[in-house]
Formats: C-alpha cells, sequence, structure tokens
C-alpha cells in the first residue's frame, strides 16, 4: 500500500526578527574582537536570510518574562536546565498549531488519527510532546505514539519513512507527523567558527504532515522510496551535543565541502536518473550547501528556488524546515499529476537522507 502525504501545516513563533539586527546584535557582544566582529558581518550577511521566527522576544528586543537570554546588547548564557525549561513551555504550543493546520488541510479529523510521530532534537521531556499531542488535538488514547530525538536537520525523513512503514502494513492507518524546533534556545556567545555560523543560520519553526493510504480523493505527493548514507567523513565536522550551558552544535566549514564532494554518487544511487525529476527539496543548512549541491548536481537556475525561499524567510529550523518546503511544493500549481520529487536532508555523521516522491492530484 502506497502512503501518501495529503496535507502539510505550519506554525511560526509571533516574534520575527530580521537577519540584520540579530547580526548586530551578536556582534555587540563583550570580548568579540575586530576579527571575530568581521567573522560575524561575514558569516550572518552571506547566509541568504532576510528574517527569522524566535521563540525569544528579548531577542528582538522585547520585553518578556521568560528565559532571560539578553541584558541590554549582553547575550546571557542560561543554564541547559533554565533553556530546556523554556522548550517545555513553549514547545507544545507549536507542535499543536501545525498539527492543528495539517488537520484543516486534510480530509480527517483528530479522531481519525492513529499514529504520531514526533520529532524534536532541541529539548526533552517526559510525558513529552507525543503525549501532549494527544491532549492538545483530543486525539484518541489509543493513538499509537513515537519520537524521534535528537537526529538533527534531517529528521523528517526518517520520520516520514516510520509513516510510510505504518500505512504499508496498515492502510487504515492515518500518521500524524510533526517536527518542531526551537533552535534559538541554544545560542552560544562564543566567538569560535562554528557557533557564529550556527548564530547566523538555525531558527524556531513547527511543521506536520497527515500521511494515510494514497487513494483517487486526496491530493497529495505518495511516498515512493528512501534511502540512508552515511558519507565517509565528516563524523567530527558535524555534531549535536548536550552542554552546562545549553546544547552545542559543532559545524565545520568542512561539511558543505563533504557534501559537494559526495553528493553526486549518492543521489545518482539513492535517486536514479537525475534527468527525471522534476522539483527538487533539499533541506537548506546554509546557502553553502544549496550552492555545492547545485553546483555538484548540475541543476537547472530554478531547482533549488523553494530550499533558498524557505532559507531566506524562516532560517534553518533544522528537521521542520524540509517539511515547509514540501508544503510549497504541494501548493505548486505548476508541479502536474505524475512529478517525480526528490527530497535530501543533511545531518549528524555526517548523515544524508533521501526521499523520492510523486506529485498526485486528486481525481476530478
Amino acid at each position: 500500500m502506497t502512503a501518501r502525504i495529503v496535507s502539510i501545516g505550519t506554525a511560526l513563533p509571533d516574534t520575527r526578527v530580521t537577519q540584520s539586527a540579530l547580526r548586530d546584535l551578536f556582534a555587540a557582544q563583550p570580548g568579540f574582537d575586530r576579527k571575530s566582529q568581521r567573522l560575524v558581518g561575514a558569516a550572518f550577511d552571506a547566509a541568504a536570510i532576510d528574517t527569522r521566527h524566535v521563540v525569544l522576544p528579548q531577542l528582538a528586543g522585547a520585553a518578556d518574562d521568560g528565559l532571560a537570554v539578553r541584558d541590554g546588547d549582553t547575550l546571557l548564557m542560561p543554564p541547559t536546565g533554565a533553556r530546556n525549561d523554556e522548550y517545555r513551555r513553549a514547545a507544545p504550543p507549536l507542535f499543536a498549531a501545525a498539527a492543528r493546520a495539517a488537520l484543516q488541510g486534510s480530509a480527517y479529523d483528530a479522531s481519525a488519527v492513529t499514529h504520531v510521530v514526533t520529532v524534536s532534537c532541541t529539548g526533552m521531556f517526559a510525558p513529552g510532546p507525543d503525549y501532549h499531542l494527544v491532549r492538545d488535538l483530543d486525539l484518541p488514547v489509543t493513538v499509537e505514539r513515537y519520537h524521534l530525538g535528537f537526529i538533527g536537520c534531517a529528521a523528517a525523513i526518517p520520520a516520514l519513512r516510520l509513516a510510510a512503514r505504518i500505512v504499508g502494513n496498515d492502510e487504515a492507518a492515518v500518521v500524524l507527523v510533526v517536527c518542531c524546533e526551537l533552535c534559538s534556545l541554544h545560542w552560544q556567545t562564543s566567538s569560535h567558527p562554528d557557533q557564529i555560523v550556527a548564530a547566523s543560520v538555525f531558527a524556531d519553526g513547527a511543521a506536520a504532515a497527515i500521511v494515510a493510504s494514497a487513494d483517487s480523493a486526496h491530493d497529495g505527493l505518495d511516498l515512493d522510496g528512501f534511502a540512508t548514507h552515511v558519507t565517509d567523513d565528516g563524523e567530527k565536522d558535524m555534531a549535536w551535543t548536550v552542554g552546562d550551558s545549553g546544547f552545542e552544535m559543532t559545524l565545520t566549514p568542512e561539511v558543505p565541502r563533504i557534501i559537494g564532494r559526495e553528493i553526486t554518487a549518492i543521489a545518482t544511487d539513492v535517486l536514479g536518473d537525475l534527468a527525471a525529476v522534476d522539483a527538487w527539496a533539499v533541506h537548506p543548512g546554509g546557502r553553502s550547501i544549496l550552492d555545492r549541491v547545485d553546483s555538484a548536481l548540475n541543476l537547472d537556475a530554478a531547482a533549488l528556488a523553494p530550499s533558498r525561499e524557505v532559507l531566506r524567510a524562516h532560517g534553518n529550523m533544522s528537521s521542520a524546515t524540509l517539511l515547509f518546503i514540501l508544503r510549497d511544493l504541494l501548493a505548486d500549481a505548476a508541479l502536474a499529476d505524475g512529478a517525480r520529487v526528490a527530497a535530501l536532508a543533511f545531518g549528524p555523521g555526517l548523515t544524508v537522507e533521501a526521499a523520492t516522491l510523486t506529485r498526485r492530484r486528486a481525481a476530478a
């Protein structure tokens, strides 16, 4: 039984901040010398991001009684426990908002959901987001729940793969997949290049998909196949670890170079004939990653436009980002019935996750 994404919903925090404002704030940190300030300016300006949404209004200069992350122009370094407490407060409403939007765009009521798959790498608690969705959306108390944690930016594809496996074994299953990441909670004030690059791209957001058995009554994206590939190197170049002052990102300049070097062989192996791909959904880990994929695969100039647009408007929302791109492709009237879609995402390891999808339009 083929599984189909029948709808995608998204949700964003209320606070929207410009890239230039975040750049100026980060560059103004005490102890940043001129070299560090130039690196901040270069990284933020080269990111191809205009705006980002964050759950911390203080980052936009607004007053807020929540997690204290700013004293004037000085960014504070709250302990990990305080950051995680803020995640526990702020994440469930975003999980729920994205899930409601996905349900509203589908033909299914909350009572029809049989399985929930939640995804996040920016916080943890139990009972977790999967449990809260049952309560917040009034889902059946018998719903099966799964949580994929700490997989990083690539996690939406494993979540969709799990949903497809569930539907493949039970054609009556209706799976709610929800990704929510609050990356802003883990900003570090370090002048280390890895932390500057991370601060220049990561943002907050949530996205959800309803996955059910394919039939002619529903528009959607058929989930045709999946593949995972671990690169020969990169284990130390992209990592996500728990520190005393938040989660700490390692993101070296080698990451785009490794992707650029290996993506052609990987994409050909897992996707087949690249010329047959009609649309691309590539996770925008950063502008340089998109540039490397674009160049290595010799793509048409417009092929990565959906990925670049999501990056421009929202930044890198980790696992949720790919679903934002698929949402836009699902809404694209120019994408014909039967169009082949290729999805690629990159996570710690360095791991490449891939999926092939087919655009399907409901029968008249």
